[in-house]
């Protein structure tokens, strides 16, 4: 580590104010303080003492997104080597070759060749990610002059994991800079946008390509229409009340089709726990999806439908199946976009899983629900931070009026 501190310590003078590279100083300080501390401190007060800085609670996010990643790995795997065992045959494409070529079997889905087979569906995605938003972040931050944020490092880790695994890299490349600059940058940049980064990215591939984004034939097999976690909730209704071919067991623990982080309850459920243990996702927005989503769900129950079978699916299904675990864990407690208040985010919460469920039952033609709901959610918050914070307001003013008198 001594040559790499030694390498920026070389560099700096020529990135340093009134330098001839000036301009790169945003590109240095993004590369040396993703391997050090930064060295500059405050001398001015006031001073805020906190040993949790953007750094620590990014890194922080990502170590909760590990699960999911690695479930992202086996069940991609898993899908593909479970359909070969029924009789099915891969796709003849680059990662059907390159996983021949490590001589794994491909007919037993064990841990190991599924958790390669996945990798080479996940990473590729995630290099282009991490390409495509990286090189928009520098060059914002290089032109306006600002350091460059870690919170990219999030966004950039949960884009693969909304992702069906087959969706073409170009496309990926192409929502992530959709993403990042008209979701974030053009608001000013971490911490001034209004709207989810990732579930941006999302959207704009969901109205833009749909068949690829809802997950699209990738392994010719004897069921050929190959289903992502949307495309299951919509067969609940064809099949007027029952999930056909997998169990509850297999939606909690992730052995079904959808994208590629969503699918596992348990392990979104961990990282659920770090955040919550570390105060880097708030409990009130998590717990307020999950009171909205049961709430509503109750109620359409008791409503029944005899043409809407979505009508009687059980609240608990709503939990297990689509992105609503991952939403409600990762994307719904975004710092940025989600309400701030502590009242204002239960509110806020409420909403997402009022609106999710709503979105999945009353509207055939889009079965999911949880992106749209955060996203519309988010252009809210502020209106439900300050409802929060003029009520707050005028209980003091009574208060103290009284007080007064």
């Amino acid at each position: 580590m001594r040559i790499v501190r030694k390498l920026f310590d070389s560099l700096e003078p020529h990135v340093a104010p009134g330098a001839k590279y000036h301009k790169l100083f945003p590109l240095w300080e993004g590369m040396e303080s993703f391997f050090y501390t930064p060295s500059a401190v405050t001398t001015g007060g006031p001073h805020v003492r906190d040993n949790l800085d953007l750094k620590r609670m990014m890194l922080l996010v990502v170590i909760a997104l590990v699960p999911c990643i690695i479930m992202a790995l086996y069940n991609t795997g898993y899908q593909i080597h479970h359909v070969v065992e029924q009789g099915g045959t891969l796709i003849d494409n680059w990662q059907t070759a390159v996983f021949s070529a490590t001589g794994l079997p491909v007919e037993t889905s064990s841990v190991l060749s599924c958790m390669v087979h996945g990798a080479l569906y996940f990473f590729p995605i995630l290099i282009v990610t991490l390409i495509a938003g990286g090189t928009a972040e520098v060059i914002f931050s290089v032109v306006r002059g600002h350091v460059i944020s870690e919170g990219f490092f999030v966004t950039g880790t949960l884009i693969p994991l909304i992702l069906p695994p087959t969706i073409p890299l170009w496309q990926v490349a192409m929502g992530t800079l959709f993403g990042v600059v008209i979701g974030k940058e053009i608001f000013g940049g971490t911490g001034m946008n209004f709207l989810n980064p990732a579930l941006t990215a999302r959207a704009f591939l969901f109205f833009a390509y749909p068949a690829q984004i809802s997950g699209e034939v990738w392994v010719a097999a004897i069921q050929p229409d190959g289903r992502s976690g949307a495309t299951w909730l919509a067969s609940f209704a064809e099949g007027a009340g029952h999930l056909p071919g997998y169990t509850w067991m297999d939606a909690f623990i992730g052995r079904i089709p959808g994208s590629m982080g969503e699918t596992s309850v348990i392990a979104i459920l961990l990282g659920a726990a770090l955040l919550l243990v570390t105060r880097v996702g708030a409990w009130q927005t998590m717990f307020g999806v999950l009171v909205g989503t049961l709430l509503t769900a109750f109620g359409l129950n008791m409503m029944g439908s005899e043409t809407n079978a979505m009508m009687s699916l059980p609240p608990l299904y709503h939990l297990l199946i689509g992105g609503w675990a991952f939403g409600a864990v990762f994307m719904a407690t975004d710092p940025v976009s989600s309400a701030f208040t502590s009242t204002g985010k239960l509110w806020y919460g409420f909403g997402i899983g009022l609106l999710c469920v709503l979105i999945r039952v009353v509207n055939p033609a889009y079965p999911e629900g949880m992106m749209l709901a955060i996203l519309f959610m988010n252009m809210f918050a502020p209106l439900i931070d300050h409802a929060v914070v003029q009520a707050n307001i005028r209980r003091r003013t009574q208060r103290y009026g009284q007080r007064a008198a």
